[in-house]
């Protein structure tokens, strides 16, 4: 440790906030990142950079005579003169709570994970090595095309330690990627974004000549009405509907009547049909390319996680099996509520189909009349019980004709629930990574195939560029 700076290694942060601890028991979990940036507009790199950042939070427990209570407290850039503050901090917080319902044991078997005594592990400039120059590369042809390329790509590694009194020390580091590509010009505004691990699968000139090719569609312009219209969903699109499904199948949330995942006349849905094709929806954390926390890392309590799981390992979960719904998010606590397995939520989401092999062309081709969108924004929840959501359809939705596209269409506001959207899909294509665009910044690891619905409730038109 340097005393001079009082910077701690997230390690010896985690061993001395513990020792510190004069609660019943204590969790610590350490946050180190590094992240390094690249932005290009007009066809020019415009910025790059390389940060640092930590952060650090004590989780108190104290025992009453009603149960245990939690005190929680999470600061940035925590010294080695600011720790006892914090440590007391968090006990105070405790003090003032009443017994948590979410308490249950600490967890003492190991999830596994990365090497506790390493250092963190780090990012930096070098990480773009292939991209910066491809980008140059793509510039020079926008520019000859008369296009403009704007966007911009991050890469953030996270290390996390999280120990306990009750011996646990994990520690997993995560690498978090995405490159966002925006092009201009006659033809209107195009827009392709990737999610990455470290940047070596990311195909530039394939990203930048499927824009070109959109913007050429663009050139013709048709205006529709509002309506109901078959309608091929790329995989981003899926994406942000599934990813929003997803958050909002909280057990308890079901359990108490709230949600669409609520039965009627009390419990869950679970073991329900949701879609007459065999799609199955499913987190891993050891999924290739989009691998995250084998164990539980929670911050703070709320419905749908508990600080008390921390450590908890985590497996690969179908919440969706064959298109029946198979699990919900779970805690300990809302396991034990309804009665089912503990299925904590798991950072990264896939949706497959099998026999789907089709690509976005493929499917295309076969369209005799419908319309063909890029991405969703804008997405909001309209009523928790249907999970209808509205939103807007963004930087291109095109018109199919005969297998071929004929021009670009205006925006419209659709109104959709995706619980409801699986049982009217006709048809899904091969599953591929891919990157939501609306839920970027809180959730880049998806696979989703493309999917053809044949009514799609485009509700009105919207004036959104």
């Amino acid at each position: 440790m340097s005393h001079a700076s009082g910077v701690m290694r997230p390690q010896e942060a985690v061993e001395r906030a513990l020792e510190l601890s004069r609660a019943d028991d204590c969790l610590v979990i350490a946050d180190e990142s590094s992240t390094a940036n690249l932005r290009w507009a007009g066809n020019t790199l415009t910025t790059n950079g390389v940060t640092r950042s930590g952060r650090l939070t004590v989780i108190a427990l104290r025992r009453t005579g009603e149960g245990v209570a939690a005190g929680v407290v999470s600061r940035a850039a925590v010294t080695a003169a600011e720790l006892e503050d914090l440590v007391r901090a968090a006990e105070a917080d405790a003090a003032g709570n009443a017994a948590a319902e979410d308490a249950a044991p600490l967890v003492t078997e190991s999830a596994g994970g990365g090497a506790w005594d390493d250092a963190p592990a780090e990012t930096g400039i070098g990480v773009f090595g292939a991209v910066a120059p491809a980008l140059g590369e793509a510039f020079a042809e926008a520019e000859a095309g008369g296009r403009r390329l704007y966007g911009f790509a991050n890469h953030v590694v996270t290390s996390t330690y999280l120990g306990t009194s009750a011996g646990l020390r994990l520690r997993h580091d995560q690498p978090t990627g995405l490159l966002e590509l925006n092009a201009k010009g006659a033809g209107g505004s195009a827009w392709a974004g990737v999610g990455t691990r470290d940047f070596a699968d990311v195909d530039v000139p394939g990203l930048a000549g499927g824009l070109a090719r959109r913007l050429e569609w663009g050139e013709r312009r048709i205006d529709l009405p509002a309506g109901r219209y078959e309608t091929i969903l790329p995989p981003s699109a899926v994406a942000d509907l599934m990813i929003y499904l997803y958050w909002s199948a909280g057990a308890q949330d079901a359990h108490d009547g709230r949600t669409v995942f609520s039965a009627p006349g009390g419990g869950t849905r679970i073991g329900e049909k949701l879609s007459g094709l065999p799609v199955t929806l499913s987190s891993d954390p050891r999924a290739a390319g989009l691998e995250c926390a084998p164990f539980v890392v929670a911050h703070a309590s709320s419905r749908e996680s508990s600080v008390f799981d921390n450590g908890l390992p985590l497996a690969a979960t179908e919440w969706i099996s064959g298109g029946t719904l198979n699990a919900l998010t779970q805690t300990r606590r809302s396991a034990a509520l309804t009665g089912l397995p503990v299925t904590p939520s798991v950072d990264n989401l896939t949706m497959t189909v099998p026999g789907g092999g089709a690509s976005l062309d493929d499917m295309v081709a076969r369209t005799e009349r419908g319309l063909l969108l890029t991405c969703l924004w804008y997405i909001r929840e309209v009523d928790p019980q249907s999970l209808l959501l509205t939103g807007l359809t963004r930087d291109g939705v095109y018109l199919v004709e005969d297998g071929e596209v004929v021009g670009a269409v205006n925006n419209f506001r659709f109104n959709e629930s995706p619980v409801d959207l699986l049982g009217r899909l006709t048809e899904a294509g091969a599953t591929a990574p891919t990157l939501p665009r609306e839920w970027s910044d809180y959730f880049t690891r998806a696979a989703m195939p493309p999917v053809r619905v044949a009514d799609f409730n485009m509700s009105t038109v919207s004036q959104a560029s």
